[in-house]
């Protein structure tokens, strides 16, 4: 009974200040689908982290005839004693417990997979010598790739070493710089719905002043007197969340599955429905423990005043 009547309270509350409560929904719901869209941001990144630094290789380019490398010999290829001491090197000691495997290609073969991509005059011009031939590295760990860079710098016959991951970096910076706007974004709209909740609160308390002192006078708890109030708070909060819930569901299934998946081929690692059930408890949470708090704080204070 005493619950049945602390939910018909709060629900009068919702009704009597529906502006209010349809202000506390939608801010709640726009903060909430930027943490959620955030939290699948870093997701995404982490998933793109994770696939490129498996496959992601270190490449050592030997000298080829138009290199200009201080380590190369103007017009000359690296001769097979330069290639054989960079194998040497690999499978030294040293390297080898830091890789996984590695391939090689010589010049004639990087040439042939470049017959493909080259316009035809350019194709016409250039010759198998121009192109290096290259040690292709897969390591255990892809943060050591310094040490391959280290090790090899400075050695006569290569021309350079390059990480493949340095070419994804300025994406996963530009996805990072997105996820602190949104998260900076959905911050200040989480501070504005807590004190659009405070207001809402403030202003049914006073809307329901008299039956509150006579609550009093009858000895009512200010936990019973407090209930509904917090109630409302948590269920504007709760729609909010709900709706923020769907559209970040949307995102994923329309935004992703059907657009990104088959426009971006590179990226072959997306968020899924999987990642979806994890983000949605967590702004629910964040939305109804905020509104508690808020809504609380409020009404306190107002019955203190």
């Amino acid at each position: 009974m005493r619950f049945g009547l602390i939910l018909s309270e709060a629900f009068s509350g919702l009704r009597r200040n529906a502006s209010m409560v349809i202000s506390v929904i939608l801010v709640t719901f726009v903060s909430l689908t930027f943490v959620g869209a955030a939290m699948l941001m870093q997701m995404q990144i982490g998933k793109m982290q994770s696939y490129w630094a498996d496959r992601a290789q270190v490449a050592v380019f030997m000298c080829s005839t138009v290199s200009d490398s201080a380590t190369c010999t103007p017009g000359e290829a690296a001769t097979q004693e330069q290639i054989d001491a960079v194998r040497a090197t690999l499978e030294g000691d040293a390297l080898k417990p830091l890789i996984r495997d590695y391939s090689f290609s010589t010049s004639d073969e990087a040439f042939q997979n470049a017959q493909g991509l080259l316009s035809s005059d350019i194709a016409g011009v250039v010759t198998a010598d121009q192109f290096n031939a290259t040690f292709s590295i897969n390591l255990v760990n892809q943060s050591q790739s310094d040490v391959i860079a280290e090790a090899f710098s400075g050695q006569a016959g290569v021309e350079e070493v390059k990480d493949q991951m340095q070419y994804l970096e300025p994406l996963f910076q530009s996805l990072t710089v997105a996820t602190y706007v949104a998260v900076g974004i959905a911050g200040l709209m989480l501070i504005a719905a807590v004190l659009l909740i405070a207001t809402t609160i403030r202003l049914s308390a006073f809307a329901r002043r008299r039956e509150l002192g006579i609550m009093r006078l009858v000895g009512a708890s200010n936990r019973f007197i407090q209930t509904p109030f917090i109630l409302e708070g948590v269920l504007a909060a709760l729609i909010g969340s709900a709706l923020a819930s769907v559209a970040v569901w949307a995102i994923v299934q329309v935004g992703v599955e059907r657009y990104l998946r088959d426009r971006i081929g590179f990226i072959t690692s997306w968020v899924g429905l999987s990642d979806v059930a994890i983000v949605v408890p967590v702004i629910v949470v964040i939305g109804v423990v905020l509104s508690a708090l808020s809504a609380g704080f409020a009404i306190r204070r107002w019955l203190r005043a």
